[in-house]
């Protein structure tokens, strides 16, 4: 009797809570979102957050803020949010370095990158684009290889950061043309451009949305997109496998991402949320502005694409030797 009486006992309480957790889900959000973003201000992933921000905090009547914390290739930023309350108030822009490439090129990474992280959804996917500064002489893929080989080491390619995209396309260059090239990284895009614009470096791996802009400007010379498959962004630009360099595919992409626990309801909420944005053709315009393609997909997928990223990024890591300790 007395088992029977703490039973019902339980249950009365538990079904007093259930309006009331009801009620708080249906809420969300109440309170501001945190959006970390671990690049620097101005580069294309804090540019389209901004931008995907606005449009949730206009849906959902709460200010999402946009938290710039880079450094580490993006571990700084990541493993903050791996490590906040799974309550869906901090949310990571997570990015090819931070949940495929680090793990490999890191001898310690402070996260797991599937462990710690509940994906929401891929939010774009972008090419990266072979640029020069116009004091390089060349002016295709085979003339470049030919000078640097003419010259090696005196050739230095900026990227925003160890691990991203521009610096493992650099590295599969080096290894799969036979050419001798130094990397400089540097604490995002932005100023890595900036550098490349005033031929401290001379050239790059950089992604569309910063690029092209410059390009069309005739500040810096655009050779071929490092994907599989030319660009609908850039369809006159060869791809490096055309010009050459057989199997050569890296591209950028990046999502939201919450920590590892995050009620499924509001996992969710975000996914519907960025997917109906992500499909206006507001948006998709502004994309095309940045060299960007809206890519939202399930939390599933997105979670599928990270698992075959990781081993993909191992084997190029693996055979080009570069290593952060």
């Amino acid at each position: 009797m007395f088992v029977r009486a703490v039973a019902a006992m339980l249950a009365g309480v538990l079904l007093s809570l259930s309006p009331r957790l009801l009620a708080a889900e249906q809420a969300y959000p109440s309170r501001p979102i945190r959006l970390v973003v671990p690049f620097p201000a101005g580069g294309s992933l804090d540019v389209i957050a901004r931008a995907i921000g606005q449009k949730l905090s206009i849906a959902w009547g709460q200010p999402v803020i946009i938290d710039n914390r880079p450094g580490a290739g993006g571990n700084i930023g990541a493993d903050l949010v791996a490590k906040s309350a799974p309550d869906g108030y901090t949310i990571l822009e997570g990015a090819l370095s931070t949940h495929a490439v680090n793990v490999s090129l890191y001898s310690k990474m402070p996260y797991d990158p599937i462990k710690d992280f509940a994906p929401i959804t891929l939010v774009a996917v972008t090419p990266n684009v072979l640029v020069l500064n116009p004091s390089v002489p060349a002016n295709s893929v085979a003339e470049l290889i030919a000078y640097a080989r003419a010259n090696p080491g005196k050739l230095a390619f900026g990227s925003g950061s160890n691990g991203s995209a521009g610096h493992l396309a650099g590295e599969l260059f080096k290894t799969e043309a036979h050419v001798d090239m130094v990397h400089v990284p540097y604490k995002g895009a932005a100023p890595a451009m900036q550098d490349l614009l005033g031929g401290q470096i001379q050239l790059m791996f950089d992604n569309l949305a910063n690029s092209m802009q410059q390009v069309r400007a005739g500040k810096l010379k655009a050779l071929a997109v490092t994907t599989a498959k030319r660009s609908p962004l850039v369809p006159d630009l060869p791809t490096l496998a055309e010009t050459g360099l057989p199997g050569f595919d890296i591209y950028t992409w990046w999502g939201f991402m919450a920590p590892a626990g995050t009620p499924k309801e509001i996992i969710a909420k975000w996914n519907a949320e960025v997917a109906r944005i992500l499909n206006t053709p507001e948006m998709q315009a502004y994309f095309a502005q940045q060299g960007a393609e809206p890519s939202p997909t399930s939390p599933e997928q997105f979670m599928a694409l990270i698992q075959g990223e990781i081993p993909k990024y191992a084997k190029i890591i693996k055979a080009s030797g570069a290593k952060v300790d």
